[in-house]
């Protein structure tokens, strides 16, 4: 069951089992993950995509991996959560950049989910999404969205697939 404030954020109702998640191309693209066979997300340093990650996302669901400050923004692949919440432990490593000194093991502030690939896709552009009309109310096409972590809905997952030329059948 979504959170309350996922409803709240989004005014979507009922279970949820589809997110997007952004990283930069650079930083981390979808080809490193299929390369690495499973990652921890972490470095989440914003409430709202935290509280999701911690309290909503669940072993199984589907995420559309968006590269984010490339040219063009896209969609590359497809993904799955394979570990649910927990502590994101780069917050209290003093080695890195995500350190943050108000969480700590025995309390910790941030938290992240693995996450496996599924299905490299041919890229979905943001401009294509934008101009597909049932693509319309995705928080990812909103003005002044940036959550780098954010609810999909079954339908708006279906026709980024559909753009991508992919059936559900085959992930």
């Amino acid at each position: 069951m979504v959170s309350e404030h996922s409803i709240d954020l989004f005014g979507f109702r009922g279970s949820m089992n589809h997110w997007l998640m952004k990283s930069e191309l650079d930083v981390y693209p979808y080809a490193k993950l299929v390369e690495d066979g499973q990652t921890h997300w972490d470095g989440v340093r914003n409430y709202q995509a935290r509280n999701m990650m911690r309290d909503d996302m669940k072993e199984g669901d589907l995420i559309l991996f968006y590269h984010s400050n490339t040219k063009p923004p896209h969609v590359a692949g497809v993904a799955k959560v394979v570990r649910e919440g927990y502590p994101d432990f780069t917050s209290w490593d003093e080695k890195s950049a995500y350190r943050d000194e108000k969480s700590s093991p025995e309390n910790p502030r941030w938290f992240m989910v693995d996450i496996a690939p599924v299905k490299a896709l041919s890229t979905v552009s943001l401009d294509a999404m934008k101009a597909n009309p049932a693509l319309e109310g995705m928080p990812l096409l909103r003005r002044g969205q940036r959550l780098s972590v954010q609810p999909v809905d079954e339908a708006h997952f279906d026709e980024v697939l559909s753009m991508a030329g992919v059936s559900r059948d085959e992930l």
